[in-house]
Order: structure tokens, then sequence, then C-alpha cells
């Protein structure tokens, strides 16, 4: 019978961590110093590849932990069709609504008009609805939510809070983003490093953190998926540039991630079983925690 250990989570993240750093940053720098549009060739194929650093880290872990005959994390949820996918809609309704209302009352009380102009130009730029849908779903929620949700988050809630993992989850997001800012044309590189909109879209990878945290808890990886593409997909689509209307937004998804969490405390997700005082349940826990469905 396996269990997993603090050494082994530990020695998981630690791979993660160095795979997903040294993947992106080495493919974003290349486009830093190639220049030009990350649209275009050659600096749109570093680019690209570069946001998948989360992905590769992931598959990275999965693979050797089947090498290694290495249990699934006790907090991994399982990705199956099961009834916890109903929570994938409402989660993709919460983050797109947390984006829409808090756009909403910015305008209400004196800032940015709502514009759907830009975003309709958007569309029409990529080739229509579809691909736009399919590149706001592949860039970003596809690329990056099975290796930080999916991979890393459950290691976190094995020693810590659900807070304290969304925040340093939250953390190390932030300096994951950090080369966008210096590659030219990105939404980053338009608000720049060290202006109100610059760290105001940092402060809100936070709440952004501990949102699809929940959203993971509640449905896998799938949920976290549908949180990530609604807010930025709909910050796309409403050309979110003021930064009236960021800490809006920053506001509304942090009163979300705190009343969530709030009504979270006290469950945890698959806990740890005490193999001396329940055998007969650690014998049946062994066996999901080996299953192939977690990273």
């Amino acid at each position: 019978m396996t269990i997993a250990t603090p050494v082994r989570q530990q020695s998981g993240l630690a791979i993660f961590w160095a795979v997903t750093f040294t993947w992106t940053f080495a493919f974003w720098l290349a486009a830093i110093a190639l220049g030009g549009s990350p649209t275009s060739s050659p600096t749109a194929i570093p680019y690209l590849l570069g946001g998948f650093g989360p992905v590769v880290a992931a598959i990275v872990i999965r693979v050797r932990r089947n090498r290694r005959g290495e249990p699934v994390p006790a907090h991994t949820v399982r990705t199956r069709l099961t009834p916890r996918l109903f929570w994938v809609l409402p989660m993709l309704a919460l983050a797109s609504g947390s984006v829409l209302a808090a756009a909403l009352l910015s305008e209400l009380l004196g800032g940015p008009a709502l514009s759907l102009t830009e975003g309709k130009d958007l569309i029409a730029t990529v080739g229509g609805p579809v691909p736009f849908l399919i590149s706001m779903l592949v860039a970003g929620p596809l690329a990056e939510e099975p290796g930080w949700r999916g991979t890393a988050y459950p290691r976190l809630l094995a020693s810590m809070s659900r807070l304290r993992a969304g925040l340093l989850l939250g953390a190390a997001w932030t300096v994951w983003h950090l080369p966008l800012f210096f590659i030219s044309e990105t939404v980053q590189a338009e608000f720049g490093l060290f202006s109100w909109s610059g760290l105001l879209f940092s402060l809100s990878v936070f709440p952004m953190a501990l949102l699809t945290g929940y959203a993971y808890e509640r449905a896998g990886v799938a949920a976290s998926i549908a949180v990530h593409f609604g807010a930025n997909a709909t910050i796309a689509l409403l050309t979110v540039k003021s930064p009236i209307t960021q800490a809006f937004i920053l506001g509304v998804q942090i009163i979300a991630a705190i009343v969530l969490l709030a009504a979270q405390r006290g469950r945890r997700s698959n806990p740890p079983v005490d193999a001396t005082a329940h055998p007969h349940r650690v014998a049946a826990d062994s066996s999901y925690r080996t299953s192939p469905t977690g990273v």
C-alpha cells in the first residue's frame, strides 16, 4: 500500500516550480530578445510556447509519479465524469459575472462606460467567435490550470490551509506573468509594470488564485478552467483597461473569494486518513489515491 508523504509532496512541488519557471522564462525571454509582435513570426513561436510552462510541468510530474509508482496526492480531485461537474457552469457564471458586475458598478459610480466595440473588433481580428473562444480557452486556462490547480494546489493543501495555498499560488502566478510586461503588444506591456493598471493586474491574480482553487475543489481542473476562461474572456470582450474598472473587479473578486472561503471553512477535500485508527478506510482510500485520474 502506498500513501503520499510530505517528502514526496515537497519533492514534486520543487520539480513543478523548476520546470514551470524554467520553461516559461526561457521562451518568454527569447520573445523579448526577438522583439516585434507576439502575433507574428518569429516572436509568436516562443511567446505561445512560453505560456505552456505549467502544463508541461504537470506532464513531467505525472510521468515521474507513474514511473516511481507514487500515489495521487490526497487532495487531488478526480477528473472522471461525476455529478461534481455540475459546478463547472456556475463557476463559469461566477467568474464572468464578477467582471461584468464590477464593470457595471464602475460605470455607475463614474468610471468608463461599458462598450463592446473593441471586443467585437477583437473577435473579427481573430476570425470570428469560434476562433476567439478557442484562443481564450487555450491561451491561459488549458495551458495553465492542469499545472497551477491540478498539480501544485493539491500538494500545497497537504501542508497548509486553502487561504495560504491560494495566496502562495497567487504570488507564484504573479511572478510568472512578469516577462509579459516586456513583450511588446501584450496586454501587460500596454499596462506597464510600474503603473496603476500594472499593479492592479498583478494584485488581481491573488483573488483569481483563490477562486480557481475553490472551483478546483468543487469540480477539479474543468471548473478551474471555467473560472479562468470566464474572467479572461469577459475582460477581453469588455476591453477592461481603466484602473478604476480594474480596481472594482479586484474588489468584487476579493469579496467573492472571502465569501466562498468562509462558506467552505472546515471542509477538506479527501482529507488524510489515520492508518492506525481506521485501517479499513485506508485500504479503500488507497485505491483512490493511486488512481490514474490525478496528477
